[in-house]
């Protein structure tokens, strides 16, 4: 059963490379993964480009396990020596668009949802999700879904990991913040200069450190990126806007750090977005064991993804590395996706009770 889950992702790998699917464009790969999963009698519920599915004894008293990845890419970039759209396979090596992020976590986790999909035995019930827009953070993709798979217990998330557990994630704030001064004649001293009130904010950004600290990442970080103010240079500026970059660590919640950054600056503070929020599992948790079990490591993930979407506990966790990742000429090794495959049932085993 094994060797042809294997080979199946395989072919659905290379069938999903082949096809464009940028960010809201994934409709033809929604398609595919919708077929894919019906001809194995399966069936599937479709909002927009983002298909899901449960597994065949689903009983509502059980917990649930999600296991979600993404189908959308980015563009390829000027780089690229190769189609970018031809699935190759050279020297062990699957070349294509998305091939590393994500379609080899994809198409395993798709393969493990298999494996399990007919057991009457499990513990936990699964719910594969596989959606769009991840690449740009879009609101169509998990987000919009989320409410409709019910309710969960903890989460894989298919991203390229080489299958170590990423068991944390930094969230994000970008931070708009605005200072109000009064217009006047730079000559003759009128006016309040919204730049030098700015300057203490500023300063507040730079030096500020947050008590609680991140096992995982250490400290929260913040950088002033962008300052804007003025229009001439005998005028006094009225306003000066800043904007500031926030990792937020699993130590806090977004919105605790917006409410201690409020509490401190005098700037008007509006944030772009609270909804990439940092995540994280406990260490003890069954499935991160399981993983340890297996000689996998731990670790946590600089970048972000649909994980900072989730509020339950989850893993980031896939074959791939995320060195490829958006890099020209993008490729996977099959024995990557075969290794995933394997390592994802081996994990889920002692957890869900499966055989």
């Amino acid at each position: 059963m094994i060797e042809k889950l294997q080979n199946d992702s395989l072919a659905l790998l290379k069938k999903l490379i082949s096809i464009s699917s940028f960010s809201k464009e994934e409709d033809k790969t929604a398609d595919v993964i919708e077929q894919f999963l019906q001809e194995r009698q399966i069936k599937t519920h479709r909002k927009l480009n983002n298909i899901w599915a449960y597994n065949l004894h689903f009983d509502p008293k059980k917990p649930t396990v999600l296991l979600n990845s993404h189908h959308d890419t980015v563009k390829p970039n000027s780089g690229y020596t190769r189609d970018p759209y031809d699935a190759a396979v050279e020297e062990g090596k699957l070349y294509g668009l998305g091939s590393n992020d994500a379609g080899g976590c994809l198409v395993s986790l798709i393969a493990t949802f298999l494996y399990f999909y007919a057991q009457q035995d499990l513990s936990y019930n699964i719910c594969l999700a596989t959606t769009a827009e991840e690449e740009i953070s879009g609101n169509d993709g998990l987000e919009c879904v989320l409410p409709d798979l019910g309710e969960l217990d903890f989460a894989i998330v298919g991203e390229p990991t080489q299958m170590n557990l990423a068991i944390a994630e930094r969230g994000l704030l970008v931070l708009d913040c605005t200072v109000h001064g009064k217009a006047g004649h730079a000559a003759r001293e009128e006016g309040d200069n919204a730049i030098y009130k700015a300057l203490t904010d500023i300063e507040w950004f730079r030096n500020y450190r947050f008590s609680k600290v991140s096992e995982v990442f250490g400290p929260l970080k913040m950088s002033v990126t962008i300052i804007n103010a003025g229009s001439q240079h005998n005028v006094v500026p009225a306003t000066c806007t800043f904007t500031v970059d926030v990792r937020v660590t699993d130590a806090y919640t977004n919105e605790e750090v917006l409410k201690i950054i409020r509490t401190n600056v005098g700037c008007d503070v509006k944030p772009r977005s609270i909804r990439l929020k940092p995540s994280s599992i406990d260490k003890g948790h069954p499935i991160v064991q399981s993983g340890l079990a297996l000689g996998r490591t731990t670790y946590g993930s600089p970048t972000t993804s649909d994980q900072a979407l989730l509020s339950i506990s989850s893993v980031k966790l896939g074959p791939g590395d995320s060195g490829r990742s958006h890099m020209a000429d993008e490729y996977i090794f099959t024995e990557e996706i075969n290794e995933g495959i394997l390592l994802y049932i081996e994990m889920l085993k002692p957890v869900i009770n499966g055989k």
